[in-house]
């Protein structure tokens, strides 16, 4: 018996769920796939044929709740013990996607992370900076995962139990910025959760412009110091906070100032451009940090 749960927000997720909603029903198992959009107001006519699906229901949310608050409402509402939760803009590529979840599921299981991958051609220009982020930091094969089992996990296509979730929540008090799945996959180690890392990856699909992921990556670094500044989450958790903690000074947090007055608008340029380097990527966010 599994529930497979998907927050939606203006994304056309139908190919998605009839793609699951076959798989479950192969696997001639109890299921049932809650989709919630989070008052996006668009595609909902769309996405509302998937009422028309057995143990399938399209709801959209009156009013917008943010992306912890919709994870924890569709675990709540879930009637089945094992959870599968996918991001919307996420493509099943394995044919057995939801066989090898419910292969892997063992009483003492408790939280099961299946990967990501992307389209192996580059796209456009624009979207540059976000494949090649989502290629070499996200999209990793399972022994490097469990490298860092913990900050190696995102929160677009995992499993949980039901029970495991309801002692273990999303926090819906920080801000709907980003690391909402960091600071989730950190308070399950805080509470000695094992994650366990297996080879059963979706596809991401919805690759932003560069101009878009580099805000959006600024929101990330203005998150993770609230977090560590809040005691959230211990500096030395992450590689850019434990970073940042080692170069903390009147003068770094100067410097920082400065270089990015005179060097910022270049750097950013040159991240969304043809060519962007994940060296450049990683010192403007340092820098951004050390300002904060």
């Amino acid at each position: 018996m599994i529930s497979i749960l998907i927050p939606t927000y203006n994304y056309d997720v139908t190919a998605l769920v009839k793609e699951l909603h076959k798989q479950a029903t192969a696997a001639s198992i109890a299921f049932e796939i809650l989709v919630l959009d989070d008052a996006s107001g668009k595609l909902i006519a769309e996405n509302d044929i998937l009422n028309t699906l057995d143990h399938t229901t399209f709801t959209p949310l009156p009013n917008n709740i943010g992306r912890s608050a919709i994870r924890n409402l569709l675990a709540q509402t879930a009637a089945f013990e094992n959870l599968i939760f996918l991001d919307a803009d996420t493509k099943v590529i394995r044919l057995d996607f939801v066989q090898k979840y419910l292969d892997t599921i063992t009483p003492e299981i408790q939280i099961i992370y299946g990967g990501i991958v992307y389209q192996e051609r580059p796209p456009e220009k624009e979207e540059l900076l976000r494949w090649i982020y989502g290629n070499e930091r996200e999209a990793l094969d399972v022994s490097e995962r469990n490298k860092a089992p913990y900050l190696r996990f995102l929160t677009l296509n995992f499993f949980i139990k039901k029970s495991v979730f309801d002692a273990h929540r999303f926090n819906e008090e920080i801000p709907n910025l980003r690391h909402e799945d960091t600071l989730f996959a950190l308070g399950a180690k805080k509470r000695r959760l094992h994650i366990k890392h297996i080879d059963n990856p979706v596809m991401h699909l919805g690759l932003e412009s560069s101009h878009v992921f580099l805000r959006k990556s600024m929101e990330s670094v203005d998150a993770l110091h609230m977090f560590v500044k809040t005691g959230l989450i211990d500096a030395e958790e992450t590689a850019l906070s434990k970073k940042g903690k080692s170069l903390k000074n009147p003068i770094t947090k100067l410097m920082s100032k400065v270089f990015l007055a005179m060097c910022g608008g270049a750097i950013k340029r040159h991240l969304v451009s043809k060519d962007p380097s994940l060296f450049w990527f990683d010192v403007y966010r340092l820098c951004y940090y050390l300002k904060l």
